[in-house]
Parts: C-alpha cells; structure tokens; sequence
C-alpha cells in the first residue's frame, strides 16, 4: 500500500473499545512452551503469566509435562478446558505454524509469538494472514512480549517497574535499559509492547492504544522500520493532540543510495532528517538516547503536575498555562527559568546548560531580587541564578522558602536547584530528619505553584532524594540532564500540529524520462514558471533559437547530473560569436548531444534557493527547501515536510532556514516574493505527490525575488 494512503481514525479516547484489549488485558492466558527451568524464556513467560491469576485464567502448555508453583503443564491446546483469549508461544520456529493453527481452532484472539515465525519473511507474512483471516491478532514474530502493569499483565523477561510511561520498541534490551533508568528516577511503565517484526500488530497500533490507555501519561518508542511512515505520523500527531506526548528513538541517518549521486536532493535528505520533520510537523519529539528519553519524560510527568498515583488532568494540561506557545517556525520564546544554586559555580554553570538549549534565564525585577535577598546573607548574589551562599546550610529551609519565592513570584516559568541539596545527610546523619522534611516542602512548593521544579544534585540515593521523586520532583545527577528535559517539554509545547496529509492519486500520464526538458515541460504543467528557452543538437540550431529568444542567454548541456561541475553551463552571453565560443567548448568538455537555449533571468535582489522532493519508502514524498545553487550542498540549510503541504507550510518551512533574513530583507534589501516560492514548492511538491515513478525531482536554482519566483533549472531520477 502506497505511504499515507491508508486512513488513520480520529484521536481515540478512554471511553472507545480497545482494538488490542485481548493484547493487553485478556481474560485468560496459555503459554505454550512453559518451563519450570529458570535459564528459560518459558519459565519467565510461564511466572510472568501466573503471577496475574487474580485477573484471569492461566494455562500452561508443555507437551512433555511438569508444573510450576502447582499449576501442571497440559499437553496441548486441546486439552485446555476453557478457550484461551491470548495464546503466547515460546517453541522452536518450525512448531509455531501448528500451534498457532491449534490455537486458532481453539478460538483464540491473540498470539504473542516469541520466536520466529518460520524459515523466512514469507512464512512469516504467511503466518500473519492466516491469522487475521480469522479475526485474531499477531504480535511478533520474534518479539521480547508484552507488559501491562495496571492489569497484571506480565508476558516477558525481564523486571517492569509500575508507572506512567508507555513504551513502544524493537529492541528487548532497550527496553530493560529505559526501564532500569526509569527505576532509578521513581518511574516505570504502564505498558511495553515489543513489536518485534510486526507482521500484524505495528508501532502505530501500539501507539494507538497507549492513547487510549487511560493510565498512560507519557508515550515513548523505539522504531526501527516505520511500514507506513503516513499512518505512524498521523498516530503521533493523534497523541500529542490527546495530551499523550510522544518520545521517539530511531536510528540514524541512513547510507547515500546511488540515487544521492543524481540529485542534490538524494544527498540532503536523510531517513532521520525526515522522521525528525514527521516528528516537529506530528508535535512529537525525536530523542538521541535511552537516558534522554527517561530525563524528558520524568521532567513531562512533572510539569503535568501528576505525582504517582494522582487522578488524570484533562488533555492538552501537560505544561503551566504561563509556559509561551510558539507557532512553527517562529523562534520560541523561550520559557523563563530561575537557577537557585547553593554554589556559585554551578549556577553559572546551570545557567550556561539553560542558554545553549534555547532555555531564557532572565534578570529578575528589583522587587523579586529583593524578595530573594530577605532570604540570603548580606552581599550574597540575589540575581539569576541566584547563590544562597551559605544559606542552606545555616538552614535548611532556606531551600524551600527560595524554591516557593522563586516559583511564586511570577517571573519564572520553571525552577531549577542545583548543587549540594539531597546530600547533607549523607556527611550528617543527624540532618536526615530535617533534610527529608525540607525536600518536602519543596514539592509542596512545586505543586503548589503549578511550576515546575527541577533537581540537579551530587547525591544519589538518599531520604531525601526519594521523597522528592516520591511526589513527582525530577531528580538529576548532571545539569544537562535537567536543562535538556526542561528545553525538550518546551519544545513540546510550540508544536503547531501538521499531520501527514494524504497522498492525491497517481497521473494517468508517466514521465518517460528525467531530462530537464521532459522535468521542465512536467513542473510547467504544474504552473511553475521558466525562462524562455528552446533545445537544439548543433551551433547553427543554437544561433538561430538565439535570435527568438534574446540576448542575454544561458547555454546548458542536457544529460549532465551536476551540469556547472562538469562544465556545462555557460552564463550571460551577449551575442552569436559569445554563444558560438561556449558551444564549442562545452561539447568538447562534456561530449553532451543536446543544449538548451535559454533566456537569462536576472531579477534584481533575487535569492537562489533549492527544491526538492525524494520519495521515501515509508514516508512517500518528502519535500526540501533550502538555501540553493552551488553552494546547496555546502551550507546544507534546509527544511523538510511530507508532500504535498499548503501555502501556508511551505512559507513557513522558508522562514525555518538559518538563512531567512535573506528572504525577508537583509541590509536594507526588499523581501522577495514569498507568496510566489511558496506556490512554487507547493507545485513541485504537488507534481512529485501525483508522479510516483519519479524517486528525485529537483529545481535548483529557484530563483525567488521581489516580483515571483522562476525555476532555472531542474532534473528528475526515474525509479
């Protein structure tokens, strides 16, 4: 199926019927290949089921016998004497058919395959349409399981501590990385769905029903292979408009294909740069690493002021209503944040780490500094960020009475705390009592306020440290964790949502080739417009299209991937003898067989620019914009967007380059026209949408100015 074409419902809500109910929650379980030996996969799936007999009926299956915790392993499916909802199946490949064929005649819903499901893809996708042909559902092949903590549900190795984070993944052992750090942070998981080759069940349906799961509060996936990139997009955006905020991983930038080679296009548009412009466009966020993933979702869970436990807050109440909201692409003001350090150092240096994530750490009012000076010894720094100074340590409630200062007096958005605090009882025992109490009243502070308050400390482990992740405080052990969290929420917040749009359908009419005359003659069709030009074989053809269309001109060899390159194009000549000269020495250089003759365009205050579009095999079409010519590929300042998109989005994708003000008027110079590029990108993305045989269509140099816009040259790649 074409990318983007198949339709994605509206946002789900709590109340709808879970399509993956027999996933998740089941009524009853079988686990075929049970174990009573620890060192096996059947053994954990075979506890992990039992250890939810409070919920729902659970059979074990071994065809050789035995027990565990005096539950007696029946011989096969048949012999079960009730129909198991969800069949979980942990044997050898070439047994899965039978059983899963057994279980289907039983009248299962689900499968849970933990190993392949046979010799090759083939058997795989053969073992999936079996299934679905009679309405149950697939999970795997080769999947690590699956977990619901809020019904019992635990269906994989591992350890899955309770919380309030969804994951999605295609990797096992990612998965027990994000969730021993979670651990750590006082969090854990609501549910885990490992996808593994998704022959059925894929991320965007998992995705779709942590939306739905009312106990989730924080989505977060790792996605190797996105299928339908369209349908998985328009799932994030479904998500953050639920007030679920996704936090996705994948993998990085993918090889230049031989394709990069014949385009400019092929080599600017990477497979993490689309998934990183679904992402901005969906209004979710593309994370680097496992440990950003948990920093950003503790520091979300916080913001949302939802301590463990606490009842939900309606959608869309994930940040305090204080917090900026920035339409893409205008820069986001950034959310104000007041450093309180109990060092000198580290405040400046937590102020830094704010600053290089877009966080403002702004001068306080003179009467906030003097609300935080009544607080600190004379002298002491009662700026941003503020120094206790010895303070805390003469007291420790100063901590507090600073925190609720700062996150009260209306001039700070977020708080962080940086430096000792969390650590005092571990050099005096003695302060253990006071310390827990202090970290306390900080979270009263926090939640209090409706703000967030953030914890960078040197201790680890301590009373007091656990009281603050207790109530939903984020603790961190380095400042850039906390200053990257804080930057990642607010970036959240300025999403400005764009799902994938749908995909038009194909032109009857093929392109035959991807000359720049065929291109040409497709984008003109399109309403895109070119200089006058006409192409010839000879000098004597070229002279005499020279007198219909005008000097100046431009001569270009046809046939050429990077024509300027390879010395085939010639620039501004005046008369016959000038153009006859160029032709001479183009054809020896580049032994091309056909010209183009072309009027030369030159708009005073013109900008080049670059347009494109490169077909992605999950995503579809993806258009680029940029700063173009042949310094395209040096400055690589460019902006991507699922084609085909609207005015309004291709405008704003100009305006998102590092090198906008060129556009908008720099040293006293005009605006170009950007209504007309933006009609322009709008055509070609159009064009490129409703031709599929093309991989790469690209105009560069689309000369934008004052007066419009006009394509000088172009080229496509035919797949």
């Amino acid at each position: 199926m074409t990318p983007g074409s198949e339709p994605l419902d509206s946002a789900p809500t709590a109340l709808e019927p879970d399509p993956l109910g027999s996933l998740f929650d089941p009524r009853s379980v079988a686990v075929v290949g049970a174990s009573a030996n620890p060192e096996k996969w059947g053994y954990w799936l075979a506890s992990g089921a039992l250890a939810g007999r409070g919920r729902r009926v659970v059979h074990l299956v071994n065809r050789r016998g035995g027990a565990l915790d005096g539950v007696p392993f029946l011989p096969d499916l048949g012999a079960l004497p009730s129909v198991p909802e969800q069949v979980v199946v942990a044997v050898p490949p070439p047994q899965v058919r039978a059983v899963v064929a057994e279980g289907l005649a039983a009248g299962a819903r689900c499968f849970t395959v933990i190993t392949s499901g046979g010799t090759g893809a083939a058997a795989e996708r053969a073992l999936a349409s079996e299934v679905t042909a009679h309405g149950a559902r697939l999970l795997g092949p080769n999947c690590m399981g699956v977990v619901d903590t809020t019904s019992d549900l635990r269906l994989s190795w591992g350890d899955f501590p309770a919380g309030q984070v969804g994951l999605v993944s295609q990797s096992g052992n990612l998965a027990l990385e994000i969730g021993r750090l979670l651990a750590r942070a006082g969090q854990g998981f609501s549910r885990f769905v490992s996808l593994g080759n998704q022959r059925d069940i894929d991320a965007t349906d998992a995705l779709l029903a942590l939306v739905r799961h009312e106990q989730t509060r924080v989505v977060a996936a790792y996605v190797e292979d996105f299928r339908d990139g369209r349908r998985l997009g328009r799932a994030l955006a479904a998500a953050h408009a639920a007030g679920k905020p996704v936090l996705l991983l994948t993998v990085g930038g993918s090889t230049a294909s031989g394709r990069a080679a014949a385009s400019h296009t092929g080599a600017l548009v990477s497979a993490r740069a689309t998934v990183a412009a679904v992402c901005r466009d969906a209004g979710a966020l593309l994370l680097d690493t496992a440990g950003e993933v948990v920093d950003t979702a503790v520091c979300l869970l916080a913001v949302r002021g939802r301590a463990a436990g606490a009842a939900p807050d309606p959608p869309r109440a994930a940040f305090p209503p204080s917090w900026p909201v920035a339409q893409f692409p205008a820069p986001l003001k950034a959310p104000a944040v007041a450093v309180l350090a109990d060092s000198g150092g580290q405040g400046a240096l937590a102020a830094d780490a704010c600053a290089v994530r877009s966080l403002d750490v702004p001068a306080f009012s003179a009467a906030t500094a003097a609300a935080v000076a009544a607080h600190l010894p004379p002298g002491a720094a009662s700026g941003n960020p503020v120094d206790l100074a010895g303070a805390g340590e003469a007291d420790l409630r100063t901590y507090a009475r600073l925190a609720h200062t700062l996150l009260t007096c209306g001039e700070a958005d977020a708080v962080v705390l940086t430096g000792y605090f969390g650590d005092y009882a571990t050099g005096n025992p003695a302060q253990a009592a006071r310390e827990t109490e202090v970290a306390a009243e900080l979270a009263d502070a926090a939640e209090s306020s409706g703000r967030p308050l953030l914890v960078h400390t040197m201790a680890r482990d301590t009373p007091a440290l656990g009281v603050l992740r207790e109530r939903g405080v984020p603790v961190y052990e380095r400042i850039e964790q906390a200053a990257t969290a804080l930057s990642g929420t607010a970036r959240l917040r300025a999403a400005r949502l764009r799902p994938p749009p749908p995909l038009p359908p194909p032109s009857p009419h093929r392109v035959p080739d991807g000359d720049y005359e065929t291109t040409r003659d497709l984008l003109c069709s399109y309403g895109l417009t070119f200089p006058a030009a006409e192409f010839v074989r000879t000098a004597d053809e070229a002279a005499a299209a020279a007198d219909r269309v005008g000097y100046p001109l431009v001569l270009k060899a046809m046939g050429l991937a990077h024509k300027t390159e390879a010395g085939g194009v010639a620039l501004g000549l005046a008369d016959e003898p000038a153009l006859r000269s160029a032709f001479a020495r183009m054809r020896a250089a580049t032994g091309a067989t056909r010209y183009a003759v072309e009027a030369m365009a030159t708009p005073p205050y013109a900008v080049e620019l670059i347009a494109g579009v490169r077909r992605d095999p999950a995503f579809g079409p993806v258009l680029m914009a940029g700063i173009g010519g042949v310094r395209a590929e040096l400055l690589a300042d460019t902006a991507l967007a699922l084609a085909p998109l609207t005015p309004d989005h291709a405008r704003d994708l100009l305006l998102f380059l590092r090198h906008a003000p060129l556009l908008t008027g720099w040293r006293g110079a005009p605006a170009v026209d950007l209504d007309a590029a933006s009609a322009a990108l709008c055509a070609l993305a159009h064009a490129a949408a409703e031709h599929p045989e093309l991989t790469d269509i690209e105009i560069n140099p689309l000369l934008v100015h004052p007066g419009g816009a006009v394509a000088l040259d172009a080229a496509a790649v035919l797949g």
